[in-house]
């Protein structure tokens, strides 16, 4: 029999929506309030006046940025930056993550290789140590540089090797018994069914591999070999006045360090708004039942 819900639920459920509500407001206020700051003008920005919308529209700032054709090459290069490094990393992080998922018993130096590992999410060499180890292998000026120091995330592994070690213990005893190897047992039986841990990590590789900027400055020789995300810093904290057209001069006097930054933000978090969507579904459970494991 059909039980009407209680005044109490239903009051529970109306203050828990509008309460959802109000943190998604708050959470999306933020950008909202950067996207208006990049379509408005530099005293309009200056003065305070924006808000949540824009104030004295202006495409200013993403015309003296858009303009540069370093622009789209430095994008090409993150593009190709993204498409290695999520590869890589992925590789890698699959094929590290499934030896440390089976028991002592069955590999029996797993838990010193874990720790190995573990300690170098709590300690690292350091910067210059960093840049020498990359110069010395002839990683410098190479889109690799930018790949191979960074290709093992020790984070991402842990969490796949705890949804591995989540997986009915039989799938692989029948695959064994089957005929098949360790090697045939990862990437026809792990692999597909770890589509949640899978999209999670990708997700968190695309993000850090898109906004990073530092190592380009670091490793890159030449501002021509720079990623979108190192060009757009270096021509916010050194634009070069001696190579900036008549048309750029006058986006100069509309535009300020404010509002180049704000489209900056916007530009550079195209790329994870539009793939968030595709990864969300997988997002919560990957990271959920990657993470209750010992």
């Amino acid at each position: 029999m059909f039980h009407r819900p209680s005044f109490g639920y239903r009051l529970f459920n109306i203050c828990n929506y509008l309460f959802l509500i109000l943190i998604a407001l708050l959470c999306l206020a933020p950008m909202v309030h950067v996207l208006a700051i990049s379509f408005s003008t530099s005293s309009a920005a200056s003065a305070g006046l924006v808000k949540l919308w824009p104030a004295q529209f202006t495409l200013a700032s993403y015309s003296f940025i858009l303009e540069k054709s370093q622009f789209i090459t430095s994008f090409g290069i993150s593009i190709k930056r993204v498409v290695l490094g999520v590869s890589v990393s992925m590789l890698l992080s699959v094929l590290l993550a499934y030896p440390l998922s089976k028991e002592v018993k069955d590999f029996r130096f797993r838990t010193v290789y874990a720790w190995i590992f573990v300690f170098t999410i709590l300690f690292s060499g350091g910067l210059i140590p960093w840049y020498m180890t990359i110069k010395m292998t002839g990683l410098i000026d190479s889109i690799w540089g930018l790949v191979l120091p960074g290709a093992v995330q020790v984070f991402n592994a842990i969490l796949l090797l705890n949804f591995f070690r989540g997986l009915p213990k039989e799938l692989e005893e029948s695959s064994f018994i089957d005929g098949a190897s360790h090697w045939t047992t990862l990437w026809r039986i792990y692999v597909p069914i770890s589509m949640p841990a899978l999209a999670t990590i990708i997700l968190f590789t695309f993000v850090g591999q898109w906004n990073s900027w530092f190592d380009g400055l670091m490793i890159m020789s030449t501002p021509e070999k720079y990623p979108l995300s190192t060009y757009l810093q270096s021509i916010i904290i050194k634009p070069d006045f001696a190579k900036i057209s008549m048309i750029q001069a006058k986006h100069m006097s509309e535009i300020s360090d404010r509002t180049t930054k704000a489209a900056q933000i916007i530009l550079g978090s195209l790329p994870i708004l539009i793939v968030y969507p595709f990864l969300q579904k997988y997002f919560v459970t990957g990271i959920v039942v990657g993470s209750v494991k010992e």
